[in-house]
C-alpha cells in the first residue's frame, strides 16, 4: 500500500447523468465549482471533471474546461484536478486531446486514460493501441499525469506493459471501475483479482456503476483501496431508486463508512506528495 490514508476521487458530472434524470448533476461551470467546493469541505482529495455545453451536453471544448478548472481552483486550493479525454462521446482523437491544450494556471493536474476498448449498453469507447500511446505522450510532454481507468483484467495487464516499456513512469493513479456492461462485473472476488494483479506502484480506487458503487467502495476502503464515487457513476443513494442522490450526500456517506472503519481521509498535498505531482 502506497497510504493508509483513504483517497476520495469525485466523479462529479461524468458523459452520461442529464438533468431530466436528475436535477443534482452539475453541468454548468458555476454549478460543478459549487459541488466541488461542497465535496472539497468534506475531504475529497481528486476531482475528476467532465465538462457540458450550454445546452447541458458533453463537450470536449478546452475553454469550457478552463472555466470550470478556474471557479475550482479559486475555491477549492490544491485539489487535485483530473480531466476526462473519454472516447465514449467525443470519438475524434483530436477532440478528446483539446483539453491537454491548456497551460499555467488552468494546467489539469491529470487527465483519464482509458487502458481499452469496451463496450456499454447504448454506446462504445474505442481506445486503440495508437490512440493509448499518443494520449500518453501528449499528457507527458504537457507534464499531465495519466489518470488511468481500469474496466477489466486485460487493461491492468496493458499497463504493467507500459510500464515496463518506459512509457508509464513513476507512481500513478488508477480507477478500478466495475459493473458496467461489457466489462468485469461488479462482484468482491473480481475487485479482490484486480487489485492482486495490481502493480505495487499504482494507487488504485474503486468504484461499481450504478446500484453496485456502494458495495465496491466499501469494500475498497476495507482492504485499503481508495474510493472514487460521485454523480458520474450512480444518481441514487440506494438500489430501490427511491433517492436521487447528489455528489455532497455521496463523499458524506463514504467518509463516514471509512471513519468507522478506522481510515484516515488523505488531504490533496498528501496525495500529491504520493504521486509527485
Amino acid at each position: 500500500m502506497l497510504s493508509d490514508k483513504l483517497v476520495i476521487n469525485v466523479a462529479l458530472t461524468g458523459n452520461v447523468p442529464s438533468k431530466d434524470q436528475t436535477p443534482y448533476v452539475p453541468v454548468t461551470p458555476q454549478e460543478i465549482a459549487d459541488d466541488a467546493e461542497r465535496v472539497c469541505n468534506l475531504g475529497a482529495s481528486i476531482l475528476h471533471i467532465h465538462a457540458r455545453d450550454k445546452d447541458g451536453n458533453s463537450t470536449y471544448k478546452k475553454e469550457i474546461y478552463k472555466e470550470i478548472i478556474e471557479r475550482i481552483r479559486e475555491r477549492c486550493g490544491d485539489v487535485i484536478i483530473a480531466v476526462s479525454t473519454s472516447g465514449r462521446r467525443t470519438k475524434d482523437l483530436k477532440h478528446r486531446m483539446e483539453v491537454l491544450e491548456l497551460r499555467g494556471h488552468f494546467k489539469p493536474d491529470m487527465a483519464s486514460l482509458t487502458l481499452g476498448s469496451m463496450n456499454f449498453l447504448n454506446d462504445y469507447s474505442l481506445n486503440p493501441t495508437e490512440v493509448i500511446i499518443e494520449l500518453i505522450e501528449t499528457m507527458r510532454n504537457a507534464e499531465i499525469r495519466p489518470e488511468l481507468e481500469i474496466f477489466d483484467s486485460g487493461m491492468i495487464n496493458y499497463a504493467k506493459f507500459l510500464l515496463k516499456k518506459g512509457r508509464l513512469e513513476g507512481i500513478y493513479y488508477a480507477n478500478l471501475i466495475l459493473g458496467s456492461l461489457g466489462t468485469m462485473p461488479a462482484t468482491p472476488m473480481n475487485l479482490v483479482h484486480l487489485v492482486d494483479e495490481l502493480s505495487d506502484n499504482l494507487l488504485w480506487a474503486a468504484t461499481g456503476v450504478g446500484q453496485f458503487s456502494l458495495d465496491m467502495q466499501c469494500l475498497s476502503i476495507a482492504i485499503g483501496g481508495n474510493v472514487r464515487v460521485g454523480i458520474e457513476d450512480s444518481i441514487y443513494m440506494d438500489n430501490e431508486k427511491t433517492e436521487l442522490a447528489t455528489n455532497e450526500k455521496l463523499v458524506l456517506r463514504v467518509r463516514r463508512i471509512a471513519e468507522a472503519m478506522g481510515r484516515v481521509i488523505a488531504t490533496p498535498n498528501e496525495v500529491r506528495k504520493i504521486l509527485g505531482l
